[in-house]
């Protein structure tokens, strides 16, 4: 990836205007989509917790998704950011909460009940399913995904950013 477009997405991901808000911006992240992700977020220079707890986040340290608050000067906001843009990494959002409080939003749906009663890990956090997912959400689900998230910034098959919010209950896509 060049500087260049590191820059952009960089301002995109993680804008300077959020140090003037109480809107955070932070990184869903799956350690199962590559191996160096789960040691890059043990030695990483920002705050994170995995979504998983129990011996789910013990026995599956190394594929959990992980919730990191990112710091726009941080190294390992800039190494996800050019190492994992375009590879399925994860998503970002943006929350005026804190680390904690989002963390127990997310939790609400690492586990998803199929039709015939099973529990399965609903994989949310990774752009593939997020994507061809938000848009299919009625008004009470898109309310729920939302919670305390202001946006999901999400890549498209092509890298492009895709900035979903969501008003009146409806999802917004924008420009």
């Amino acid at each position: 990836m060049s500087d260049s477009r590191l820059a952009a997405l960089l301002e995109e991901l993680c804008p300077p205007a959020l140090d003037d808000t109480a809107t955070r911006a932070f990184a869903l992240v799956d350690a199962a989509r590559d191996e160096k992700i789960y040691p890059a977020i043990l030695g990483a220079d920002c705050r994170w917790t995995c979504l998983y707890r129990g011996d789910a986040a013990a026995t599956m340290a190394e594929v959990a998704p992980y919730l990191v608050e990112l710091d726009r000067f941080s190294l390992f906001t800039l190494w996800l950011i050019h190492k994992g843009w375009g590879n399925s990494w994860g998503v970002f959002i943006h929350a005026a909460t804190s680390l904690e409080i989002l963390r127990n939003h997310f939790r609400k749906f690492v586990m998803a009940k199929l039709p015939d009663g099973r529990m399965v890990y609903f994989r949310f956090y990774d752009p593939r399913v997020l994507r061809p997912y938000l848009p299919t959400c009625d008004e009470q689900e898109l309310a729920a995904m939302f919670g305390p998230v202001s946006r999901y910034l999400i890549e498209d098959e092509d890298g492009a950013v895709m900035k979903f919010t969501h008003a009146e209950g409806k999802l917004v896509l924008e420009s």
